[in-house]
């Protein structure tokens, strides 16, 4: 029977690099965006929404969790409340809400593969990026948790922690401040798409069995822990 791969964010940068990449090795891939061209539509970080459409999403072997955003580029102390929680309402609780609706599913079958994709900003800070950092630090800490909780029940959780990567939810982000980005990576250059697709098609796949609960990152050489 073939896996079954659900991609949040499934409709540009890493999330729909991911879906092309998992089709490739015969994955049937569900895409779940915001965006009207997904097989889902819906926003993340509403829970119910999400417990809705888990029924009718059906079995689900693969739960890949990109959706993500940037949030506000600003000091910490300039940052309105609802700029925030908007930001840990996708990034968080988005990761939560679809981990929580398809896990027990995972369970049941005896194996799953969940990644979730943070960012070196959650290990490192950003400045004037406290919110999206803070919020991929949660996703962090999230995936060891999860992953020591499920690490005996055939369901690996990992994470992604890409350094900057091209996709166009970078594309609103201040170009003194990707400059800046660019500027840490000792590569000299940003990230693709496609190359953080590998290596979570890798994560995702029978050729790992005994890493959970893990952070990799895919950084250019930024990453220094």
């Amino acid at each position: 029977m073939p896996r079954r791969a659900l991609v949040t964010g499934g409709q540009s940068g890493i999330g729909a690099a991911t879906a092309r990449r998992l089709a490739e090795d015969e994955i049937e891939v569900v895409t779940l965006d915001l965006d009207e061209g997904a097989d889902v539509v819906l926003d993340v970080g509403d829970a119910a929404a999400v417990a809705a459409a888990a029924s009718s999403i059906g079995w689900v072997d693969i739960l890949v969790n990109s959706a993500g955003v940037v949030g506000p580029n600003k000091p910490l102390w300039e940052i309105e409340p609802a700029d925030w929680a908007r930001t840990f309402a996708v990034n968080v609780h988005g990761t939560y809400n679809l981990c929580r609706s398809f896990v027990p599913g995972m369970r049941d079958r005896g194996w799953g593969r969940i990644v979730n994709v943070a960012s070196i900003a959650g290990k490192e800070g950003n400045p004037n990026m406290s919110a999206y950092s803070a919020s991929k630090a949660a996703v962090i800490g999230l995936t060891k948790s999860l992953g020591k909780e499920l690490a005996a029940e055939g369901v690996l959780v990992n994470a992604v922690a890409p350094a900057l990567i091209e996709t166009p939810m970078n594309a609103a982000t201040a170009p003194h401040v990707l400059e800046r980005l660019t500027s840490l990576i000792p590569m000299q250059r940003v990230g693709h798409a496609e190359e953080v697709a590998e290596l979570i098609t890798w994560l995702a796949s029978d050729r790992v069995s005994f890493s959970t609960g893990a952070v990799y990152d895919i950084s250019g050489g930024r990453a220094t822990y």
